[in-house]
């Protein structure tokens, strides 16, 4: 379908233009503010949305002027046949730009699928470069595989490719330079990521404020504001002024972005949730599963759209949700 009907466009004014969705709650990691080591609470395969109703609702906001769609999870690349579904979602008219995050472990098997079924973005999770603090944060010696995958990422030609950091003070903070240095090194895009307080993992995981460590990352790296387009997402972009190396900010707590959100995200069980930090949803599998037609999908959408909030609420109620961000999609 393409854009048929008035563009998605909120109470607040904003236009609704980027859809995150999830195909899996599963990973293979289990990463300190994401998940509990002990969890177990994950969706049975049947409360999956299907490839086909998958492409439905995707195919319902492409006709409302949705043209962002990103791949999330858990880590989608666990979901069997996700290059089927990129592809699939990749051919809808009015979808000009398919991405995908995942944390890198399946790429060497995936990257090339991925590349010729229309993915043309990849943003890849690495919060450090030590062995040692790789596997304290995600509860696996895993660092060989990302770095495998990053490769395998170069070599089926995705560029640029941007790494994300999760900062932690205590944790990982001090080697933010370090990751600054392998970025420009190799072509890489960081992106550097305040924690949330989602789910009893957020909660634990104290957070960095990145004002500091810009001014820190500005002085050492000679850094200017970017002014070029990068993605559509959250992050604002400094450069160096050689213009070999790129670090964006991603600042949910410090300095959020709430008035320009373009984004809402579709859980693997079909829930849309129209704001990451409020409790906002709309449940579309048993819409789909009623026979819903799709002027009456569009009808739902546009009026799911009237409940996004203004904004979210991490620093007044930091313990308001209490859902983890792999059940919400990443």
């Amino acid at each position: 379908m393409t854009q048929t009907s008035a563009p998605l466009i909120d109470r607040f004014g904003r236009s609704i233009e980027y859809l995150r969705l999830s195909v899996t709650d599963r990973c293979d990691m289990k990463c300190t503010y994401c998940l509990p080591k002990s969890f177990k609470g994950y969706q049975e395969p049947k409360n999956w949305l299907t490839f086909d109703e998958i492409e439905r609702v995707v195919g319902a906001f492409a006709s409302l002027g949705t043209s962002r769609v990103r791949l999330t999870g858990g880590e989608p690349l666990l979901r069997r046949n996700l290059p089927q579904l990129a592809a699939r979602i990749s051919a809808l008219p009015g979808i000009r730009d398919l991405s995908l995050s995942t944390n890198g472990t399946q790429l060497p098997k995936f990257a090339e699928a991925l590349r010729a079924a229309g993915v043309s973005r990849l943003n890849i999770s690495l919060d450090s470069l030590t062995r040692e603090c790789v596997t304290q944060i995600t509860g696996r010696d895993s660092i060989d595989d990302v770095m495998e995958g990053l490769a395998a990422a170069e070599a089926a030609g995705f560029a640029p490719i941007k790494l994300n950091m999760v900062v932690m003070p205590g944790v990982n903070e001090h080697e933010v330079e370090a990751m600054t240095e392998f970025c420009i090194n190799r072509g890489f895009i960081l992106r550097l990521i305040e924690t949330m307080p989602m789910g009893s993992t957020g909660l634990k995981s104290s957070y960095a404020p990145l004002g500091p460590i810009l001014d820190r990352l500005r002085e050492r790296f000679d850094l200017i504001p970017e002014i070029k387009e990068m993605g559509g997402g959250p992050a604002r972009y400094w450069r160096t002024k050689d213009g070999r190396g790129q670090i964006g900010l991603i600042t949910p707590i410090s300095q959020h972005f709430c008035a320009t959100c373009n984004r809402v995200r579709l859980s693997v069980d079909g829930t849309l949730y129209l704001c990451l930090g409020q409790e906002e949803k709309l449940e579309i599998r048993p819409l789909l599963r009623a026979g819903i037609s799709d002027e009456d999908l569009e009808q739902a959408l546009r009026e799911a759209i009237e409940l996004k909030p203004e904004r979210h609420e991490f620093l007044e109620a930091p313990t308001k949700i209490i859902r983890f961000m792999s059940q919400t999609g990443g």
